[in-house]
């Protein structure tokens, strides 16, 4: 997975992909990575920052993401464990990882709307996952968002109602 992307239908190219979308790619390759090999952060940040477009990534953000997933996993993996059909060790590699960069963020960046992490996750299992786990994902966030920012999700639910 370290240092590839998978090309998906409607993906953006990666000539016009945010910063901060480049941050979420490595860092989801950096979890996924230590993950699978158990490097410690330090190691994982120094070889993705010798990666080819890592110079376009807010190092900032990657490295606050991935500093933080592994400092809050065992709290991250007990919240989205309510709303998983199996247990979180069963979970393919890369949703594991997605779902616990997206529940750091809810958790963590509340600046950001809720439904723009909820996308930015989707986009990554659908870059990076198996075929359907996007939907899988989409649907673990956003029953966790409901319950991290229930005022935040409640008022969008209610602007949706009154455009109908």
């Amino acid at each position: 997975m370290a240092g590839q992307s998978r090309t998906t239908p409607g993906a953006r190219p990666a000539s016009v992909r945010s910063p901060r979308r480049r941050a979420r790619e490595f860092a989801l390759q950096a979890l996924y990575q230590w993950q699978l090999s158990g490097n410690d952060e330090a190691a994982i940040e120094a070889h993705l920052g010798d990666s080819e477009g890592f110079d376009k990534a807010d190092r900032e953000f990657f490295a606050g993401l991935l500093r933080g997933v592994l400092a809050q996993r065992q709290t991250l993996q007990e919240q989205l464990q309510a709303f998983l059909d199996r247990p979180f060790g069963e979970l393919s590699p890369v949703e594991a990882c997605v779902l616990l960069a997206g529940a750091f963020e809810l958790n963590n960046h509340p600046q950001t709307p809720y439904g723009v992490i909820i996308n930015e996750s989707v986009e990554l299992a659908k870059g990076f996952g198996g075929t359907d786990g996007h939907k899988y994902v989409n649907g673990v966030l956003d029953k966790l968002a409901a319950r991290l920012r229930p005022a935040e999700v409640e008022a969008k639910r209610a602007a949706r109602n009154r455009a109908r």
